[in-house]
């Protein structure tokens, strides 16, 4: 079998007397498309910040490519989303291009000349996420949705083997939430691309996910969505804390 791109083994966190997270268990494997689930204040940015590095658990471990995260030195390897990534001064004077081309820093470092075919990269990204034609487009002037798309790209850009989301479709309206879905599923199949995905709406359990775990300060259920599909109303509305829909 080969080694989990991610392992985590009974990671606890709190901030002051507040615990956030206790034993969280989670592994994921090359090609994984995982939903992680969970209401609000169940956890989920603050186990985003503990893999991304931002955070360091109080007890646990985390583990990288096989690597322990406090030494894990390849971070262009994770492609990063924030669900704030649109709050940004729609006025500001950049172009498509550039927002995406700017996603190379963390590969070639800040305050160093752009690769020769930083271009070329950025118009790939862009292609991949459907955002080619907006490349000279000043990135105010385009919706939330094609923005989120832009910024995926600009993950995209370092080609990196992970892709973590975090709320990716605030700020998208409903008719396009579909399609940026849809987009994702694209990524992962054909890009063999493993993404994350963080949420707290079970509405976006789909066929176009392969794994889902469920988060709330633990983990009540990490597996594949048909095993995901196969629980009671009752057991998942017991493991959020309120009433909840679930959509096939």
């Amino acid at each position: 079998m080969s080694q989990p791109l991610i392992e985590m083994k009974n990671v606890s966190f709190q901030y002051e007397y507040t615990q956030v997270l206790k034993n969280i268990s989670l592994k994921v494997e090359e090609g994984d498309f995982l939903a992680i689930l969970g209401p609000n204040g169940s956890g989920k940015s603050t186990l985003l910040k503990i893999l991304l590095g931002l955070l360091k658990p109080m007890s646990g471990e985390v583990k990288l490519f096989g690597q322990s995260n406090e030494t894990f030195a390849h971070r262009e390897w994770i492609g990063y989303v924030s669900q704030k990534s649109n709050a940004f001064n729609s006025g500001f004077p950049a172009t498509v291009e550039e927002v995406v081309k700017s996603g190379l820093t963390k590969k070639i470092g800040l305050f160093k000349r752009m690769p020769k075919d930083a271009k070329i990269l950025a118009k790939e990204a862009l292609a991949s996420v459907g955002m080619e034609d907006f490349s000279s487009r000043n990135i105010g002037q385009l919706s939330g949705g094609q923005q989120q798309r832009v910024f995926i790209a600009r993950a995209l850009i370092s080609n990196p083997k992970i892709l973590i989301l975090d709320e990716p479709t605030v700020g998208i309206d409903h008719e396009n939430v579909q399609s940026f879905y849809d987009m994702l599923a694209k990524l992962n199949e054909e890009q063999n691309k493993t993404i994350i995905l963080v949420t707290h709406d079970v509405d976006t359990v789909s066929n176009r996910i392969s794994h889902v775990a469920c988060l709330n300060q633990t983990i009540h259920f990490h597996g594949f969505k048909e095993e995901f599909e196969s629980i009671s109303q009752t057991e998942l509305e017991n493991w959020y804390g309120h009433a909840v829909r679930k959509i096939h």
